[in-house]
């Protein structure tokens, strides 16, 4: 694990009692979202190492505009610039995501397949995990070539591959042996 996302932890846990505190989780997701956007981009990386501009100018770069100076959030973020901590805004706001899709019992799996993954084969993917893991499923599929066929589902650590490829190396590997 790298010290960053162990650095993020305890942060993106605070954010995720302040917004489940308030009833926002939503809203508090939005604006970490927002926030590491800002914090991703290379310009304000400079800026944030930059002993020149204060904690209060750099707090005001990671507050969407309607955000008053006195909320739960500015101060979240304020508290970040004060410890020098904005730089770690994604991986605070990906923990976060996390810590609340588990609160929702929602089960994000990404599926890898050669071609576009057509719905039906979609909503049995997510009928299977559901079952399985009695929680909500949220599909991410994306393309890969090298899959050949069938797909690669990751379902937050648990790997299942029933690709083309997968089953090549696993033949392989039996022959070789």
């Amino acid at each position: 694990m790298s010290s960053r996302e162990t650095l993020s932890r305890p942060y993106a846990r605070a954010a995720f009692e302040l917004g489940k505190g308030h009833n926002a989780l939503a809203d508090w997701s939005a604006k970490l979202g927002f926030a590491a956007a800002v914090a991703a981009a290379p310009e304000v990386g400079e800026l944030i190492g930059n002993p020149r501009v204060t904690a209060e100018q750099l707090k005001t770069l990671f507050l969407p505009n309607v955000e008053a100076a006195d909320s739960a959030f500015a101060l979240f973020v304020a508290q970040l610039a004060t410890n020098r901590r904005l730089g770690l805004l994604p991986e605070i706001a990906a923990q976060f995501e996390q810590l609340k899709r588990e609160s929702e019992r929602v089960l994000k799996v990404r599926v890898k397949t050669a071609v576009a993954l057509e719905s039906a084969q979609a909503d049995s993917i997510k009928a299977a995990l559901a079952k399985r893991f009695a929680r909500d499923v949220v599909i991410e599929s994306s393309i890969d070539p090298s899959v050949l066929g069938g797909a690669v589902i990751d379902a937050e650590g648990l790997v299942i591959d029933a690709s083309v490829r997968g089953r090549l190396e696993r033949l392989g590997q039996a022959l070789a042996q």
